[in-house]
């Protein structure tokens, strides 16, 4: 397998639902992105706003505003007016690590400006090499940076403040090394610079760790689940190999705060709907995610108890983004 067809498989997920528009056809239900065409994120939403459409017999396109790790496209749905016609898909971190990160900073609130209509999926991160660095083990990776951070400490993840890149930072914490972050406009952006030996590491979802191996372009070393994902069944996890770093992540759809309660059940129940759909779920766990479907009070109760526990975890990292 060769970097040319990895260039290819990539943005292969961008298809799912058409290209990234900028503009609202007319009755259109746009839903908005943080991430550009071949994230995993922008693969999910193009899934479910397909199978969207048709329920509620309206076009629904997805909208791509990536920037700021995310961040653009909160403010951009906190903005719009809460008629039924913006909607956010958005990973957890934006919502539950952002708050903390960029404390005093961020220009919007995850827990009022939105309204929660469904939680889609859930997934884990784990941490991968290139084929050039000389481990194949957490542990011999561990000692590869130790010997030489200036040259081997960098590793990439898909975002700022994101939790792939959190992993790095609770890894190097836990592990006494000097790791180097190294953020990248999306996971296929990241995914590409890995495969180059551009970049000697890389956290990141599941679901590209698992295409990363599969290319032969990259040895996949633990990843954050509290039980092995059954998808990489012979990688540890980091508690197997002593770091006690454990998390879920999960993309959600949510609203504008203010939408009626009768759209609120509308939307989120069309949403919800494609999750109940076996296609659907089929080709989510293809991309290394775990179908979910869960409604809006479920959804604001997991995000109340992420939003609290990563404020615990950012305080003792000290993690502070950059300004």
């Amino acid at each position: 397998m060769n970097r040319r067809r990895l260039l290819l498989v990539l943005p292969a997920a961008a298809m799912v639902a058409g290209p990234p528009v900028r503009a609202r056809s007319p009755g259109a239900l746009r839903i908005v992105v943080g991430f550009p065409a071949g994230a995993a994120s922008d693969a999910v939403a193009r899934l479910v706003a397909s199978h969207m459409a048709g329920v509620l017999r309206r076009p629904v396109i997805v909208d791509n505003r990536p920037g700021a790790s995310g961040r653009i496209a909160n403010e951009t749905v906190k903005a719009a007016a809460a008629d039924g016609t913006t909607l956010l898909l958005t990973p957890s971190a934006t919502m539950a690590i952002f708050p903390h990160t960029y404390a005093g900073r961020l220009r919007y609130d995850p827990l009022r400006d939105f309204a929660p209509l469904a939680h889609l999926c859930s997934f884990h991160t784990g941490l991968a090499v290139g084929r050039h660095v000389p481990a194949s083990t957490l542990a011999e990776y561990v000692a590869w940076v130790r010997a030489d951070p200036d040259t081997n400490g960098f590793y990439a993840s898909a975002a700022l403040g994101s939790t792939p890149h959190f992993v790095g930072v609770m890894l190097a914490r836990a592990a006494g090394l000097r790791l180097t972050h190294v953020p990248y406009r999306g996971s296929a952006a990241a995914m590409r610079a890995l495969a180059a030996g551009e970049i000697a590491a890389l956290t990141t979802g599941v679901g590209d760790l698992r295409t990363l191996r599969e290319l032969g372009h990259a040895q996949v070393l633990a990843v954050n689940g509290e039980q092995r994902d059954p998808t990489l069944a012979d990688v540890p996890t980091f508690r197997e190999t002593g770091y006690d770093l454990v998390s879920t992540s999960w993309y959600a759809l949510f609203a504008p705060a203010g939408l009626p309660a009768p759209m609120q059940q509308t939307l989120g129940g069309a949403a919800r709907a494609a999750l109940a759909d076996a296609d659907v779920r089929r080709r989510i766990a293809e991309m290394g995610l775990q179908p979910t479907g869960h409604g809006p009070q479920r959804l604001a109760a997991i995000l109340e108890a992420d939003h609290e526990r990563w404020a615990k975890i950012v305080r003792e990292t000290g993690f502070e983004a950059e300004r």
